[in-house]
């Protein structure tokens, strides 16, 4: 009977990462043909709101559908508290491709900075082009754009290793978030994602089956101001993650991610008297 039951739940499973799969690029290419007729449409300031607001609503549904699974769950509600913070780079480490969806679905006015090539994906492309989301190439122009961006009191998302993480506790980070930072002279709010699975991260298949439930928890971390000095402020930056991070890690084993208030304790327990 528990052989039978195990069987059931792996088929359960893989039904759950393929169909999750295709349910993503379902709700991605329904929302293209209308992202590209209000981009015609709409002028620029409406158009980004409306994008953003949009892309909040699809990745949040999308998560939701997964947690109904009960094979996956996602604490998220700590980026709550940035909705109505004014302008701020939003800086995740980035242990795997749903982090960004983690951030956006809770955020209504956020920006992203994206690979350029994202931009003319057939999923992706024409509703990252509607929320005006910025190219990370040249860098010089992404610096400009982002930091007039910051005009109408939006969030930037910029994940500081620049790719998914795959040296523990934290890749090296890249300097465009500081040069971003000290141009337009916004706070930098660090969030800390950690999960207890490897699943989609750097070089995970896409249709691999990973070790299940997956847990999903979101911190939020130091806030940093602006940066007088690049430098100092990326190497501190740097710092702050790889000492922050659980374990030396975003990755705990499977189905061993403590809640937040078993965070919280353990936190207290190992501060000093």
């Amino acid at each position: 009977m528990r052989t039978a039951l195990r069987v059931l739940l792996n088929v359960y499973d893989f039904l759950v990462i393929y169909l999750g799969v295709a349910w993503l690029g379902i709700l991605c290419l329904a929302w293209t043909p209308i992202a590209l007729i209000i981009y015609l449409l709409l002028p620029k300031r409406r158009g980004r709101a409306a994008g953003r607001y949009a892309t909040m609503a699809i990745f949040r549904l999308y998560l939701a559908s997964l947690s109904l699974s009960r094979r996956f769950s996602f604490d998220l509600h700590a980026l709550d508290a940035l909705r109505d913070e004014p302008s701020l780079i939003i800086a995740p480490n980035h242990p795997c491709l749903l982090d960004a969806l983690m951030v956006i679905s809770r955020l209504p006015n956020v920006g992203c900075v994206l690979k350029s090539e994202l931009m003319n994906n057939i999923f992706l492309g024409a509703g990252a082009r509607l929320a005006r989301y910025i190219r990370n190439e040249p860098v010089r122009r992404m610096i400009r754009l982002a930091s007039r961006d910051f005009d109408c009191g939006s969030h930037l998302l910029l994940f500081p290793e620049g790719t998914r993480t795959t040296v523990c506790p934290i890749n090296p980070l890249k300097g465009s978030i500081s040069l971003i930072a000290l141009h337009a002279q916004v706070p930098v709010q660090t969030i800390l994602i950690e999960t207890d699975s490897k699943y989609l991260s750097k070089g995970w298949p896409l249709f691999r089956k990973p070790p299940m439930p997956i847990h999903y928890r979101v911190r939020l971390g130091k806030r940093f101001e602006p940066p007088q000095h690049t430098r100092h402020f990326m190497a501190e930056l740097e710092h702050y993650f790889a000492h922050e991070l659980i374990q030396g890690s975003a990755f705990y084993p499977p189905c061993s991610l403590p809640a937040q208030a078993d965070r919280a304790s353990q936190l207290t327990s190992h501060s000093p008297s």
